[in-house]
């Protein structure tokens, strides 16, 4: 499978110490299998820190699902296990990094599932200010349009992903 990850440089090597904390899914290399929303946010990452938007592509072997070794965590929709896996991420205060709704300790290799765009953010706010509860949160979220993200925790977890190229703008 292919994915794609957009950036402001090629990658020769994945560092997860280039990585940002507090994303969705916690700290980890981060793709997509849509082409244009990789583009975008090679757009993006550029305008911000400079340098010329690239998409670097990888192929996704899928037999990682099928390994044991791995810890694989899959969200096929936005659910309420969804969004409080994705808030206790962004949440600086977050403490409790056993939870298995958090992966601020790597726990999972690889994570799959929607992107919390924008489009969320309000509600989450909503919700984390006790404005909307976690029923209302998961029913607003039915009615946005989501892309996908996988994302890559560990060394272990890489070893399934091969570079297979470069797109420039």
């Amino acid at each position: 499978m292919r994915l794609y990850h957009g950036s402001n440089m090629k990658i020769e090597t994945i560092d997860f110490s280039k990585c940002r904390p507090y994303k969705d899914f916690g700290t980890g290399f981060y793709l997509t299998t849509i082409y244009e929303q990789a583009e975008k946010m090679a757009k993006r990452v550029s305008r911000i820190y400079g340098g010329k938007p690239c998409i670097n592509m990888y192929d996704f072997d899928k037999a990682a699902f099928k390994d044991n070794d791995l810890s694989i965590r899959i969200f096929d929709k936005p659910t309420k296990e969804w969004a409080l896996f994705i808030i206790n991420n962004r949440n600086r205060d977050f403490s409790n990094i056993t939870d298995l709704e958090c992966n601020l300790d790597n726990k999972y290799d690889i994570v799959v599932g929607p992107v919390a765009n924008d489009d969320l953010v309000l509600l989450f706010r909503q919700f984390s200010n006790g404005f909307i509860d976690m029923d209302t949160l998961v029913k607003e979220m039915e009615f946005k349009k989501l892309t996908n993200q996988y994302s890559f925790h560990t060394r272990k977890a890489l070893q399934y992903l091969e570079k297979a190229g470069i797109s420039n703008e």
